[in-house]
């Protein structure tokens, strides 16, 4: 997942190019949009990316729209969705289409008007002025009349971002109401027989560390459980020879080792 992690890290901007805002038609059909990016476009995003090595050589690649990297980023996006996306479709899709429902029912009651209102707290609509309180960056976006999409997430957490449209409306990407423990409920399901080897928070904290790498922190957050407890369980899974970690900065980052990622394959 390395090219993904380069293009989307967890803290910091995130290539804007990843989340065309008109990708619809299918998984194929919206990834074969993200890689007929527009070179200028891809420079842009690449430049504005706070690139570490060793990804530097691979964003440098992507930022020239070299076919190579390119095709290497298809099968990063095929994968991450084969892997940590689809086996959870179900509740992600009911949780968007709730989302959905709702606003369409504010709607109904209100038009536009009552949509923009429906957003609360993270969004505040004084006409003719939309404001984001917990947006991470201090800046006025003028539409001039090119119109605004509303993108409820699943995955979007705590605060709206925006994404930038080179062409036509802008995009608002705000995080939906769901169950916070939907992933410890699924994740246990799906890697049940694992779950019954190592226990089921070890399994959590596998699958969520599969994904890709994250700090103790993080990983606490995503497996809902303490940080004390995170670094407990990756202790002992790293003792077993199933994660490894490393410091980076001020924070210790966790990734699966070729053998967790084997065990947790064999177990699905």
């Amino acid at each position: 997942m390395q090219p993904l992690f380069a293009l989307a890290p967890p803290w910091g901007y995130s290539a804007d190019f990843l989340t065309p805002p008109d990708a619809g038609g299918g998984l194929q059909v919206a990834i074969e949009t993200v890689l007929s990016t527009p070179k200028q476009q891809l420079r842009q995003n690449a430049d504005q990316l706070p690139v570490r090595r060793p990804s530097k050589g691979f964003v440098s690649a992507i930022r020239l729209g070299d076919p190579e990297a390119l095709r290497e980023l298809g099968t990063a996006l095929s994968r991450y969705h084969r892997e940590s996306v689809e086996p959870y479709w179900d509740t992600i899709d009911a949780g968007v289409q709730a989302e959905r429902a709702r606003l369409a029912r504010a709607f109904l009651d209100g038009g536009t008007e009552g949509v923009l209102a429906a957003l609360r707290p993270l969004a505040v609509w004084e006409p003719p002025v939309l404001s984001l309180p917990r947006h991470p960056a201090d800046r006025d976006i003028y539409l001039d009349g090119g119109g605004l999409i509303l993108q409820p997430a699943f995955f979007c957490w705590r605060a709206p971002t925006t994404l930038r449209s080179p062409d036509g409306p802008q995009v608002l990407v705000y995080p939906i109401e769901h169950d916070l423990t939907w992933l410890t409920r699924d994740v246990t399901s799906a890697v049940r027989p694992l779950a019954a080897l190592i226990g089921p928070t070890r399994a959590v904290v596998m699958t969520v560390v599969a994904e890709l790498p994250v700090s103790t922190t993080e990983l606490a957050r995503r497996a809902h459980i303490s940080a004390a407890s995170a670094s407990e369980h990756a202790r002992v899974l790293r003792d077993a020879g199933l994660l490894a970690s490393h410091r980076d900065r001020h924070r210790v980052c966790h990734s699966l080792t070729p053998l967790g990622a084997r065990l947790l394959q064999s177990t699905r």
